[in-house]
Parts: structure tokens; C-alpha cells; sequence
């Protein structure tokens, strides 16, 4: 920050009248606001008169560009703490319920059981707390459906999961090109076979 440092009413006065010229550089709200509390510091903010208050205002104003709502609330603020520094955003974060060594529970109970349904996942792990005793699903046993798949959505539970899915057949070609889907195989084979 360069300027010309601790000027007296008067320079203020000849600045903001055009007749001197002061430079003035900052980086970042917190140089700015660094800056602005020494100018009121050193001049005494609290005890000037009116107008010279006033002067004072339109001095950091025209130097700092800050708007008249932000400056009233910065001076305002060191009045009452004597210091004007930003304030920090404090997200507001809810309480985590679910630990990652539920997730990670929940990881081994959707591979032991080839990831059913919410319903189905949830009556297991409700019954392996319940009749079971396993108090790794205590947390667990009180999930709501939406909730699972909340959890299994998290970046947690990709992390862990190990997901194999084999790989459908390609469709064959027929002589002309043109693609046709692959035989069927399994248990219910006939069900697909074009009638002869």
C-alpha cells in the first residue's frame, strides 16, 4: 500500500477538493480494511467534531471506494472494537450422523449381499443390529431409505465400493452390417427364441 501517511484535516480537505493528489494501492478487503482503521485510529475518529468526521468519511471513501453502507458499518464497528478487520464466513455445517466407518459398514453389507434395494438393505442391517447384536450397525439400524442412497451417493462410499458388473455381449453382426442384438443365454432363453 503506498500513500501518503497520517494526513492532517487539511490535506484531506485539498484532496477532496482536487488542489493534491495522494496515491493510493491496496490488495485485498483485508489491506483495505487495514488501511481504514489506521486512518481513523490517527485521526482520533471517536472525538472529532462533526465535520470533521464527516471529512474523515468522505476522505476513505474516495480513497478506498467503498460504498456509504459499508463505510458506515465499518465505522461503526471500530468505534465499538476499536479495530475493523473482515469478517469470516462461517458456513453453516449440520452434524454429521454417520461416521465413515458406518459407510464403510454399509460398503461390506452391499457387497455381502449384491446391493439390494434400500428397503431390503435397510431391514438387514436393522435385523443384524437387532437379533444379531453387531454393534457396527447400531447407527445403522435407524437409517430411512432416502438416507442410504444419500449415503450411497457420497464420495465415501464410491471410494470403497468395488463394483464388477460384467460386461454385456456385443450385438453380432449379420452380413449386410447391420447390427442385431446377441443370443440370450441364461434361464430364460426360450422365452426369447422366435417361434419356428
Amino acid at each position: 500500500m503506498q500513500q501518503t501517511e497520517n494526513p492532517s484535516l487539511e490535506q484531506m480537505r485539498a484532496f477532496l477538493e482536487g488542489r493534491q493528489e495522494l496515491d493510493f494501492h491496496a490488495e485485498g478487503r483485508a489491506a483495505i480494511y487495514a488501511w481504514v482503521e489506521r486512518t481513523l485510529r490517527r485521526q482520533r475518529h471517536p472525538k472529532l467534531s462533526r465535520e470533521s468526521k464527516g471529512l474523515v468519511r468522505r476522505y476513505i471513501a474516495k480513497m478506498t471506494g467503498l460504498s456509504r453502507a459499508q463505510l458506515t458499518r465499518l465505522i461503526n464497528k471500530f468505534v465499538k472494537t476499536q479495530e475493523v478487520k473482515p469478517t469470516v464466513y462461517r458456513r453453516r455445517r449440520f452434524r454429521r450422523r454417520y461416521t465413515t466407518a458406518d459407510v464403510a459398514t454399509l460398503v461390506a453389507a452391499d457387497q455381502a449381499h449384491g446391493r439390494l434395494s434400500g428397503p431390503a438393505t435397510c431391514a438387514i442391517l436393522k435385523r443384524e443390529y437387532e437379533v444379531f447384536g453387531n454393534q457396527q450397525c447400531k447407527r445403522l439400524a435407524a437409517i430411512s431409505n432416502g438416507y442410504l442412497y444419500n449415503l450411497r451417493n457420497s464420495a465415501g462410499y464410491r471410494r470403497q465400493r468395488i463394483d464388477y458388473t460384467a460386461r454385456a455381449r456385443r450385438p453380432s453382426r449379420s452380413g449386410n452390417g447391420a447390427s442385431r442384438p446377441g443370443r440370450p443365454a441364461g434361464l430364460c432363453a426360450d422365452r426369447h427364441r422366435a417361434p419356428r
